[in-house]
């Protein structure tokens, strides 16, 4: 593989290419092509700018060269599975449209989908704040779920050189990217396929770009500051001028609710108007395409933008006219520019923690704020106050200030799985009371998990109700496996949260971040999952990109460089054995070998009783013992006719004497000669009473340690839950008790590893919360327990492989409890089997049943105070 060098303008004017290949002044600017040094002379043959290029169709057909991952290509036509949920993006109504509108692109499941990405990456960190190069880089949507975002599969396509980022002429740049694409799908390429051993003609379309909101701007070419920021409603939107605060508020979410609604109706508790507007219609690309039209694009720094117009001009909140329209098909694909839910993310988290803590640059809270009140006419107990020379800004419901220190001591004491996010005890300041540098990742779990725990008693019910339904509307959102029935709902729920949250928060908290997540789930509906479509993975890349820079005064060639090694690198890797490729991690291609001991094992004897119990724990819990309890109740029933019909009393006894009754009935059957399974001869024999104990433990891809261990460290791998069939009676002499499943929670105590001689079974022994008074669930459906009071003390044990991992938050509410959360992990492997790309790997919401909105919406009146 190659990449070539394509000299450009300093002033981005243009590409030395086709007709300007031997042109040595640039025809638009007049800058020289070569470097000019400082003593103002030209050195010739050094270019002053250069972009680097790697283009695609061969590298598209050195995937197809190799037999495994021509195979995976065609997963989605051949292995995905059809329902009423959304997996992948093949489920999607953007990918359908492409193959009924395209029907022989779309019957040939060999051409490839794709998304580009591009932003800018700083490759001196932090060492210089000025330099900006810019990868473009190609996503393929074809393979499995597992391998579409993972590094091998993410194809760098463009490198813009720096210093300067290209904003909106990076469409310049992407003309020759432009050009192969055009070519893949007006023409298509003959390449060969490794699997089918056949040469077909392959083609491909571009379904969406993914970038940061300003990166969105410059590829679209919309605007996206100012009145007319949205995207999506453009020039419909809805926005005000907040005249003390400079900010432009984009409010107004109650156009969004269905007709007839209460809230349509109230006017002191918004903006001090009833709202009778409907909510804007997406423009299709069709529309677009009509309104940029007529504009005329002028490429270059040095030009002076006429961008003067009036209000009435209809490409008001456009800037220019897109490259990616030179695509025959891109003006009729649903959506084009896909809006990124990780920055939304970080941005509302941010604005929420900063304007409920006060955090100064982050809150959206202030003297200007309160004094946009007055110019508004609205909301008059916020209004500030003046007393003598001083001014006072009352409290508004939001406001943490007496709570503050309890909020930072729960995120400073919080412990949290291996792996699950930063350690935050190193982003919290108890002496300053702020948070250092949050990343993303830390914004998402705390805007999809901790932050409704931490405000826990803090702030007024209603206000932390709001909160918390807006951190569960971005935890449904990224969900890997979504129920297309249930998205108008979240919908719903979420226009109503806005809501909500303009009652209780100042106009300056809605920002065009906040008003941008009630177009999320349209994009969802339209283009699928958003964990295919969010920067996480592209920004992952970045950070490996930067690690190629060797030298600082040659970053793009090192770049450059190193990617090309690695690509061959990947491509010898497919013709050995036993090597795992680049960027595809090992575990992720067989999770069950991983299972095994942390750290080295300790050989102990071990109490009698609870070997026994260890023991009993596997008999029950084996399949092929079912048989055998079965018998064994029968002869206990025949036994003992009368006590039997005691169910209590009849599982007490089963469980007291069917491991010997097993033991002896085994070892007659194999005097007798019949067929034992070698497992059933060394289970039924029993255990060794030396076991094998170990700190830690590692299973289906979880890391679990004992409760000694993390008490050591600064992490909690020692949660544990489980369901489990439980008998339930309402006295000693009930006579018909009912089986239910249910949660058990606890930690756990000890690791063993039991061993049958030619079979080892790892066992939890564990602190299992008691049920009866030791777990609850509160009105906003929050799990409780309570870890002292301990339970279930005869039956300790579980099998390491039926363990959930789950965390324990301390209630600041009520430190007596805590919190449960709950853990995911991303177990995808490389099989068909439909299961794996079931699981999740967004975090669970804490609270498992959180009342409606409309059932706090119901109590609250026009002339209710919103504010304390």
């Amino acid at each position: 593989m190659q990449y070539t060098k394509i000299h450009a303008c300093p002033n981005d004017c243009i590409l030395y290419r086709k007709e300007y290949e031997n042109s040595v002044v640039c025809p638009k600017c007049g800058l020289s092509r070569w470097k000019v040094m400082k003593n103002h002379k030209v050195k010739e043959g050094v270019p002053a700018n250069v972009l680097w290029y790697f283009p695609p169709i061969p590298r598209f057909r050195m995937m197809f060269g190799t037999k495994e991952i021509a195979k995976d290509l065609t997963w989605h036509d051949n292995k995905r599975q059809i329902d009423s949920y959304m997996r992948h993006p093949a489920d999607s109504p953007a990918w359908k449209v492409v193959d009924h509108k395209w029907p022989d692109f779309g019957s040939e499941p060999r051409n490839l989908c794709l998304a580009l990405s591009a932003d800018g990456v700083n490759p001196f960190s932090n060492y210089s704040t000025q330099y900006s190069c810019w990868p473009v880089i190609l996503a393929t949507y074809n393979l499995p779920p597992w391998l579409v975002m993972k590094r091998k599969f993410m194809m760098l396509t463009l490198l813009i050189s720096g210093p300067k980022q290209p904003g909106n002429d990076i469409d310049v740049y992407l003309a020759p990217l432009i050009d192969d694409l055009k070519e893949l799908w007006e023409v298509g390429v003959d390449v060969y396929d490794a699997y089918k051993k056949e040469v077909f003609n392959l083609k491909a379309i571009l379904l969406w770009t993914i970038n940061d909101f300003p990166a969105y701007g410059n590829l679209s070419g919309c605007t996206v500051k100012g009145y007319k920021a949205c995207p999506i409603c453009g020039d419909n939107t809805v926005s005000q001028r907040l005249e003390c605060s400079k900010k432009i508020s984009y409010c107004g979410h109650r156009k969004y609710l269905p007709r007839g609604h209460k809230f349509r109706k109230q006017n002191k508790a918004f903006d001090g108007n009833e709202e009778h507007g409907l909510p804007p219609n997406p423009l299709s690309g069709e529309e677009v395409f009509e309104k940029v039209s007529g504009i005329h694009n002028e490429w270059g720094k040095s030009k002076k933008r006429k961008a003067t117009r009036n209000n009435s001009d209809s490409t008001l909140s456009w800037k220019k006219k897109s490259i990616f329209f030179n695509l025959e098909y891109w003006k009729h694909l649903y959506v084009r520019h896909c809006l990124d839910v990780m920055h939304i993310e970080k941005n509302v988290c941010e604005s929420l923690i900063g304007t409920i803590l006060g955090i100064p640059g982050k809150s959206k809270d202030g003297l200007s704020a309160r004094e946009d009140l007055e110019v508004m006419g609205i909301r008059d107990e916020l209004q500030p106050q003046k007393e003598g020379e001083k001014t006072y800004l009352p409290a508004a419901c939001y406001n943490m200030s007496r709570a503050k220190k309890k909020f930072y001591t729960t995120l400073f004491e919080l412990k949290v799985p291996e792996g699950y996010s930063s350690n935050f005890r190193n982003r919290v300041s108890m002496d300053e009371l702020k948070l250092n540098g949050l990343k993303s990742h830390d914004c998402h779990t705390l805007i999809q998990q901790l932050l409704p725990i931490a405000i826990r008693g803090m702030l007024p019910k209603k206000v932390r109700y709001a909160i918390t339904k807006l951190c569960l509307f971005f935890n449904a959102l990224c969900n890997k496996v979504l129920d297309v029935n249930t998205l108008d709902g979240i919908q719903e729920e979420l226009v109503t949260t806005l809501c909500l949250l303009e009652m209780y928060f100042l106009p300056s908290f809605f920002d065009v971040m906040v008003h941008l997540t009630v177009h999320l789930i349209h994009e969802v509906k339209l283009c699928g999952p958003v964990w295919f479509r969010w920067m996480y993975p592209f920004e992952r890349y970045m950070k490996v990109l930067k690690s190629y820079v060797r030298k600082g005064n040659n970053v793009e060639g090192c770049i450059a460089e190193c990617y090309i090694a690695e690509e061959a690198l990947e491509y010898c890797a497919e013709y050995l054995k036993d090597v795992s490729a680049v960027g595809v991690p090992r575990n992720m291609n067989n999770l069950s070998s991983d299972d095994h001991g942390i750290g080295a094992g300790n050989v102990k004897l071990v109490d009698l009783k609870l070997l026994n119990q260890a023991h009993q724990y596997v008999l029950e819990n084996t399949n092929e013992v079912e048989e055998y309890k079965e018998e064994h109740m029968e002869i206990l029933k025949a036994t003992n006719p009368i006590k039997s019909k005691q169910q209590v009393w009849l599982q007490d006894e089963h469980n007291r004497t069917f491991a010997d009754w097993l033991r002896k009935r085994i070892a007659l059957e194999i005097d007798e000669g019949s067929n034992i399974s070698s497992n059933m001869r060394w289970i039924s024999h029993g255990p060794q009473h030396q076991v094998i104990k170990y700190q830690g433990y590692m299973i289906n891809g979880v890391r679990f340690h004992t409760k000694r261990h993390d008490d050591e460290h600064c992490y909690q791998n020692s949660g544990v839950s489980v369901v489990a069939n439980t008998m339930l009676v309402s006295s000693a002499k009930d006579k018909n008790p009912i089986i239910v499943d249910m949660w058990y929670y606890g930690v756990i105590e000890d690791i063993w590893l039991l061993d049958y001689n030619a079979l080892k079974i790892p066992v939890f022994k564990c602190d299992w919360v008691k049920n009866d008074g030791g777990v609850k669930v509160d009105d906003l459906g929050f799990t409780l327990v309570d870890l002292q009071r301990k339970g279930h003390k005869n039956d300790p044990f579980i099998f390491a492989s039926q363990a959930n991992q789950v965390f324990y938050i301390e209630d600041p509410e009520n430190p007596k409890w805590s919190c449960v959360i709950e853990n995911s992990h991303e177990k995808f492997g490389n099989s068909s089997n439909d299961d794996s790309s079931d699981k999740a790997m967004n975090l669970h919401f804490p609270a498992k049943s959180i009342p409606l909105v409309e059932t706090i919406v119901n109590t609250l009146h026009d002339d209710e105070s919103s504010y304390v």
